[in-house]
C-alpha cells in the first residue's frame, strides 16, 4: 500500500504521518508540503528519518503532483485552518479558497487519475453559524452548557454535543464554506469516478508541535501564552472565559484512519445519514472553557492576570463540542488521550 499525506509537515499532517509510520511499518508513505505555514519546515527531517518520502511541492500545481508516484490513498491535511482567514488582513478571500477548495479539487483529480481512495480531514466549522450562535447557554462553574429548559434547539444538538445532522447551510464563514464545498465535491468525485471517500470532521486538534498561534487552536495558544507570560484576554460573551471547545489529539485518529485505509466498512448506526461522514472530537469529557483552562495553567505555572473584553470577535461561538456517538457506533472509536494529557503535552513541549 502507498499513502500520500498532503500537508504532511503541518501540525496535523506530521502527527498523523509519524503515528501511522509507528503503527504501520509496511505501507509506503509519501508526504507533500509547500512549507507556507510558519515552522512547518522543521518537520521535514524528522519525517524523513522515519522513512517517509518527503516532497516539497504544492497540491495546487499539477507539475508538483506529477512527482508523486501512483498511490492507493490520499489523506488530505493541506488547508488554511483559521476561521478568520480571508476576512481581514493577510490572506485574501481568493487565497483561502485557492488553498482549501482548489487544492482539494487538484487532489481529487489526482485520485481520479490513480484510482486512489480519498480521506478529507474536515472540521466542525462546516456547521451553520446562526444555529450555533443561537444555542441558549448558561454558565455552570465557569463554563457554558446548553440550556435546554429555555427554548427549542436546533436538530442535531443534545447535551452530548453537535451531531452530524446539525444544520450545515450557509453562512458558515468563508473558511467553513471552503471545507463544506470540499466535502461535497469529494463525495461527488467518489460517486462519479468510483473511488472510496471518507469525510472526517474534527474538533479542535491539539498537542505538541503547535507554535502557540491563535489560528492553530485555542488550547495551544492559551497554554503557551500563559507559560511565556504573554498578554491574555477573555474576549466576547461574558468576558469571563466561559466559552467552551473540545480537544482531540491527532494521534487518536489513527485507529479509524487505519480502518478506512484497510477498506473496513463501518457499522451502520441506523440514522439514515451518509456513512462516509463522521464527527471525530474530544466530546464532553475532553471539553474545557477558557476559565477552566486558566485554572489548569495556574496550577502548573502559577497565577497571572487575564484581561477581559466583552466585545465579541467575528465568527466566535459560545459552545462547540462534537457529539461522537456516531463514530463510536460506526467505527468502535473513542478518543484515547484525555484533555489533561493533551494540555500536559503542550505545556511540556512549549
Amino acid at each position: 500500500m502507498k499513502i500520500l499525506i498532503a500537508g504532511a509537515c503541518g501540525f496535523v499532517g506530521s502527527a498523523l504521518a509519524q503515528e501511522l509510520r509507528d503503527r504501520r511499518p509496511s505501507p509506503e508513505i509519501w508526504g507533500l508540503d509547500n512549507f507556507l505555514r510558519e515552522g512547518s519546515r522543521t518537520n521535514f527531517q524528522p519525517l524523513q528519518a522515519k522513512g517517509i518520502h518527503m516532497v516539497e511541492g504544492d497540491i495546487r500545481r499539477p507539475e508538483d503532483l506529477a512527482r508523486i508516484p501512483k498511490v492507493d490513498w490520499v489523506i488530505d491535511c493541506a488547508a488554511e485552518p483559521s476561521v478568520l482567514a480571508g476576512t481581514g488582513t493577510g490572506m485574501t478571500s481568493f487565497d483561502l479558497l485557492d488553498h482549501n477548495l482548489i487544492g482539494t479539487i487538484r487532489m481529487l483529480e489526482f485520485c481520479k487519475q490513480h484510482g486512489a481512495g480519498f480521506i478529507l480531514m474536515s472540521t466542525s466549522r462546516v456547521y451553520s453559524i446562526r444555529p450555533l450562535a443561537s444555542i441558549r447557554v448558561k454558565s455552570v462553574e465557569g463554563a457554558y452548557r446548553p440550556d435546554f429548559s429555555r427554548s427549542t434547539h436546533p436538530p442535531g444538538l443534545s447535551g452530548h454535543g453537535i451531531a452530524e445532522n446539525f444544520p450545515a447551510e450557509p453562512p458558515l464563514s468563508l473558511y467553513g464554506s471552503s471545507k463544506r464545498c470540499a466535502e461535497i465535491l469529494a463525495l461527488e468525485y467518489g460517486d462519479a469516478f468510483g473511488f472510496p471517500v471518507w469525510i472526517n470532521r474534527c474538533g479542535v486538534l491539539a498537542g505538541k508541535g503547535q507554535f502557540g498561534r491563535a489560528d492553530q487552536g485555542i488550547f495551544s495558544f492559551w497554554i503557551r501564552s500563559w507559560k511565556e507570560r504573554k498578554p491574555l484576554k477573555y474576549i466576547g460573551f461574558d468576558g469571563k472565559g466561559s466559552q467552551v471547545r473540545d480537544c482531540l489529539h491527532p494521534r487518536d485518529l489513527v485507529p479509524v484512519l487505519s480502518a478506512q485505509l484497510d477498506g473496513q466498512k463501518p457499522t451502520d448506526p441506523g440514522d439514515g445519514l451518509d456513512l462516509r461522514i463522521c464527527n471525530f472530537g474530544g466530546g464532553l469529557a475532553n471539553s474545557s472553557s477558557l476559565s477552566e483552562l486558566s485554572d489548569w495553567c495556574e496550577k502548573r505555572f502559577g497565577p497571572r492576570e487575564v484581561g477581559s473584553d466583552p466585545q465579541p470577535r467575528p465568527f466566535d461561538l459560545p459552545w462547540i463540542v462534537l457529539d461522537c456517538h456516531r463514530a463510536e457506533k460506526a467505527w468502535n472509536w473513542k478518543p484515547q488521550t484525555t484533555k489533561d494529557g493533551v494540555f500536559t503535552e503542550i505545556a511540556s513541549a512549549a
